[in-house]
């Protein structure tokens, strides 16, 4: 076993929720040319993964987390999957923490895989909940104590997306979430009336990562209990998150409500007639469109069956990957 793998496993073993803090952005799987046809064989993009993991490194990213919706976690095969995590941990190299997506259809393969990720040196996981069936408070606490009882030394971030799940955690179930050692955060999707509820129901034991443009405002009602949001914008440049970073660590509150501005001015082409539930039945294509054309990352075409979207969609999500390109230069001083 190298040097680098005993690394990240010690660096997995030894995180917490206390160590949750910055930017954690979750990066796609850059595909090949041809990844859109269904007889394609190794769609990723190997070179792509290398250089966009080494970008987000140098450029201050704080952790990687891999293969959520966007990342394709549901449409790569099994052999692309563990070699796509494979290149992450070894371009990361034990830099920063890497939290691998496991999340499967069921919780025996959800295993396997997370036991293999581990066994390569990823810091944790990045689990959301199985897709096919709704599930009730008892699965989806069962479902993740199961995980943590199979792998009780992996750090869990778990995924609350609503439309990709089928419905929010709620307060009751983020309670007992947080009896649970390995969960240590969740990706928020929208802060709302609940996020309160929800921020109490966790304590001390779960971090919720509200979206970029979320942060300033959770940190104003939350404060500490709010050290990191989540982002996929760092795929477009980090310039602007680095900044928003630095204000909100430094109490600049005017500074980062005009950064939070900008970056909700770059959204507002991304989703749909301003529908998040439009959005994401196309996400995988319009954020990796936004992706390319901020000009960063060579995300390539999304993988069947999620290849289809509509145009005037699609143009919206290059336009908010150009924004987002001009106010990084506005942050790069």
């Amino acid at each position: 076993m190298s040097f680098l793998l005993l690394e990240g496993i010690a660096m997995g073993l030894k995180f917490s929720a206390q160590d949750v803090r910055g930017i954690y952005n979750i990066i796609p799987t850059p595909a090949t040319p041809n990844a859109h046809h269904i007889d394609a064989d190794d769609t990723v993009n190997y070179e792509a993964t290398y250089k966009l993991v080494n970008m987000l490194i140098d450029e201050g990213v704080d952790a990687i987390l891999t293969n959520g919706t966007f990342g394709e976690g549901a449409t790569l095969t099994e052999k692309e999957h563990i070699a796509f995590v494979a290149k992450v941990i070894e371009t990361a190299g034990g830099r920063v923490p890497v939290f691998a997506g496991a999340t499967t259809l069921n919780t025996r393969d959800t295993i396997r895989r997370g036991k293999l990720f581990r066994e390569m040196g990823a810091t944790g996981l990045f689990l959301g909940r199985p897709m096919w069936c709704e599930c009730d408070d008892n699965t989806i606490v069962g479902f993740y104590s199961d995980i943590a009882t199979a792998l009780p030394d992996t750090p869990l971030i778990i995924y609350d997306n609503p439309e990709a799940f089928k419905g929010k955690l709620s307060p009751r179930v983020y309670s007992r979430l947080a009896g649970i050692p390995n969960i240590i955060a969740s990706k928020y999707i929208a802060i709302g009336p609940q996020y309160l509820d929800d921020v109490e129901a966790c304590g001390d034991s779960i971090r919720l990562l509200p979206l970029d443009s979320d942060w300033y405002y959770a940190r104003k009602w939350v404060g500490e209990k709010a050290p990191a949001c989540w982002t996929g914008s760092g795929n477009c440049g980090m310039a602007v998150l680095r900044a928003l970073k630095k204000a909100i660590e430094s109490g600049d509150d005017a500074y980062a409500l005009e950064i939070t501005r900008d970056i909700r001015y770059t959204y507002k082409t991304l989703f749909p007639h301003g529908s998040f539930k439009l959005f994401s039945l196309y996400n995988i294509p319009l954020e990796k469109a936004r992706f390319d054309a901020a000009g960063l990352v060579e995300a390539g075409p999304a993988r069947p069956p999620y290849h289809h979207v509509p145009q005037d969609y699609l143009e919206g999500a290059r336009e908010a990957g150009r924004r987002w390109a001009e106010i990084n230069k506005k942050y790069s001083g």
